[in-house]
Order: C-alpha cells, then sequence, then structure tokens
C-alpha cells in the first residue's frame, strides 16, 4: 500500500478494545500515527490539550456517545479544523443525526478495509486544504495589515507638508499652486482615509480589535457628529434635522466612543453625500432594551439586488459617486461588536433609512464584548 507523504496523526475512539486495536494495526501499515482511547470524554480532553489530525469515532459508547463527542467538538471555536469520521452499526436515521452534528463521514460495522483506508486518505486531503486554505487567508490578511501600516507613514508625512504649504509657511503660493495643492491635499486624506479604514477592517475581521468601552449619551454625540456635518448640508442646501424622542434624553450605551461615532459620521456623511435635494432626518427612539437612530434621506434609492450585499467588503454600488466600499463593511463590524445590529430600507426614487439598534447600558454591563488586544 501507498505511504503517506506525511505522518498525519490518527485518534481513535471505541470502548471494545478488539475495535481499537484493528483499526490501529490496520492504520499503522499505511504510516500513520494512531493514538486509542475507550470512552467520550478522555477523547474530549485528548483534542483539547493535542487536536489530531483526524479522528475516528464510534457512535455507541457508554457515558458520552459519538454524538455527543461530535457536537462539543464542533461547539468549540478555538480548535483547529478536525475532520470526524463516524463508525457505526446502526441505521440511517444515525446516520443523518451524525451529519446534522458536524461529522464528515459514516462507516458503517463490520468496518471494511479498503473503505476504511480510502474514507480516511480522503479526509486527511480534506483536513489539509482546508489548512492551506487558512494559511493563505491569514498571510493575504497579514499582508493587508503590513501594507496599510507601511503606507500610513508617508502619506502622513505628505498629509503634513501639503498642508504647511496650503499655510504658507514655505512661501505664499501663487492661486494657481494653491489650488493644485488643495486638490492633492483633499486627494491625499482620502486615500489615508480609505488606508485607515481598511487597517479597522482587518482588525476586526482578524479579532485584534481592542474597544474601550464607557457609557455614552448617544443623543450628545449624534448632536455632535450633526453639528460637524452641518456645513455640507448648507452648502446643497440640503434640511438637516434631529427629531429624538425624550425618553432618549437620558439613556446610555456602552460603547466605544470613537468606534460609534465613526458609524454616526460614516450613515450621516452617506445620507448627505448622496442626497442632492430635499433632506436628512436624524432620529432617535428608546425602546426597553434599545436605543434605536435611524438616519433618513430623500435620495435616489438602493437597487433592490444590491441591498443583500450592502455590508459586504468593497460594495459599491452603481451610483456615481460610489466610494471606497469600506465604510459600510466596517459600521456593520463596529455595531455587531456593540450586540447591536444594523439594518436598511431603500426604495429607488424615494430615498433610504438606515437603522442603528443598540442595547441600552443595562443590557451589556455584564457582557464582555467580542474584542481582543492587538497583537
Amino acid at each position: 500500500m501507498k505511504q503517506p507523504t506525511r505522518a498525519d496523526r490518527i485518534l481513535v475512539v471505541d470502548d471494545l478494545p478488539d475495535n481499537c486495536f484493528l483499526i490501529q494495526a490496520l492504520l499503522q501499515e499505511e504510516g500513520y500515527i494512531i493514538d486509542t482511547l475507550n470512552n467520550g470524554l478522555d477523547a474530549l480532553e485528548y483534542i483539547e490539550k493535542s487536536p489530531p489530525d483526524l479522528l475516528l469515532l464510534d457512535v455507541m459508547m457508554p457515558g458520552i456517545d459519538g454524538f455527543e463527542v461530535t457536537r462539543r467538538i464542533r461547539q468549540n471555536a478555538k480548535l483547529p479544523f478536525l475532520p470526524i469520521l463516524l463508525i457505526t452499526a446502526h441505521d440511517h436515521p444515525s446516520v443523518v443525526r451524525g451529519l446534522d452534528l458536524g461529522a464528515d463521514e459514516f462507516l458503517r460495522k463490520p468496518v471494511d478495509v479498503d473503505e476504511l483506508v480510502a474514507r480516511v486518505r480522503s479526509l486527511l486531503r480534506l483536513k489539509w486544504s482546508v489548512a492551506e486554505r487558512d494559511r493563505i487567508t491569514r498571510q493575504r490578511e497579514d499582508f493587508v495589515s503590513r501594507l496599510t501600516h507601511d503606507l500610513r507613514t508617508p502619506m502622513i508625512a505628505a498629509d503634513r507638508m501639503l498642508t504647511l504649504m496650503q499655510q504658507g509657511a514655505l512661501g505664499d503660493p501663487t492661486p494657481a499652486m494653491k489650488e493644485a495643492i488643495d486638490v492633492m491635499l483633499r486627494s491625499n486624506q482620502n486615500l489615508l482615509h480609505m488606508v485607515n479604514s481598511l487597517l479597522e477592517v482587518y482588525r476586526y475581521e482578524a479579532g485584534r480589535k481592542t474597544l474601550i468601552l464607557n457609557p455614552i449619551n448617544l443623543m450628545d454625540m449624534v448632536q455632535e457628529v450633526m453639528t460637524e456635518l452641518k456645513p455640507l448640508a448648507i452648502e446643497k442646501g440640503l434640511e438637516f434635522e434631529f427629531q429624538p424622542e425624550s425618553d432618549a434624553a437620558e439613556v446610555t450605551v456602552k460603547a466605544d466612543t470613537m468606534e460609534l461615532r465613526r458609524v454616526i459620521t460614516n450613515l450621516a456623511g452617506n445620507a448627505l453625500k448622496f442626497t442632492d435635494q430635499g433632506s436628512v432626518c436624524v432620529q432617535l427612539q428608546s425602546t426597553p432594551s434599545d436605543l434605536v437612530l435611524k438616519i433618513a434621506d430623500t435620495g435616489p434609492g438602493i437597487d433592490p439586488n444590491e441591498i443583500p450585499h450592502l455590508f459586504e467588503s468593497f460594495m459599491q454600488g452603481n451610483h456615481r459617486r460610489a466610494g471606497s466600499g469600506l465604510g459600510l463593511h466596517l459600521s456593520h463590524h463596529i455595531v455587531q461588536a456593540h450586540k447591536g445590529k444594523i439594518q436598511v430600507d431603500s426604495e429607488l426614487g424615494q430615498g433610504t433609512t438606515f437603522t442603528v439598534i443598540l442595547p441600552r447600558s443595562p443590557a451589556v454591563v455584564s457582557g464582555a464584548l467580542p474584542a481582543r488586544p492587538v497583537n
């Protein structure tokens, strides 16, 4: 028989020593490293400490059976992908149950040698293809992280130099030079904003984002953001109004100030950017468990076919003023990290409403947000 290219480690779990011995003997001939255990609890402890490359698991065992072992393994998000081959003497319903719980393959007793070896080889190929995919994904994410870090330094330096030139620190620019500097400065700032957003998206997706949580009065924050964006509304001749409910005035949410401000600025800024006439209305409502922020505009609306993909990365839409496609994707990550929800309702030609639902402070005080220290 053909030997494997590497010594894959396989754990065999069966309460009958004869079954373990038979499978161990067959697979050792193939060059695999075989460990055996006779109960599910020991198997879970073993896997937690040193995950094997493949698990061969008997369904019927005393204590906890193979189904329960499978369920617990699949619920443990800390474990790497582990293919599970269930071995059973039972009928079709047990196969269905095992697959529903997360098993990858089934083998019926009495075990056929050729079928056993073939299924083991197949599942190990699956294991290493998944491992290779994950490795490539990590490399790509690390590359993006390093690239954005490396790009920020010269862009920040360029921003500062252009600002000095704009202010006349290096001599009074001519009107033509001042216009050119203004264009370069805006372009550089837009690019820097995109790079910063890309870096933040990476941190959230890699689980490396740290959130600093404090009680925040959402009404005050919304008013601050609207004050900052008011000049844009005036420039475009748009009504820009805030309609808070009185009950929301004293309600707080547990949140990261900078991150939550980023969400509100992005949503309100987009509403102003894509609305040419009419209004942008911001509402804040309070429920017994949540604060609900709604940002409604009278813009062109969003194509219904685009809405299901709106929060995906680099989803720009078909409108003529599409941005980088990162703002909504990042906002979605931020709201999810705060145990909230973000929704969109839109009708072509009528406008769009984005709704952010955040739990009030008492609902999140005892729960930790899914944020981990930056490595």
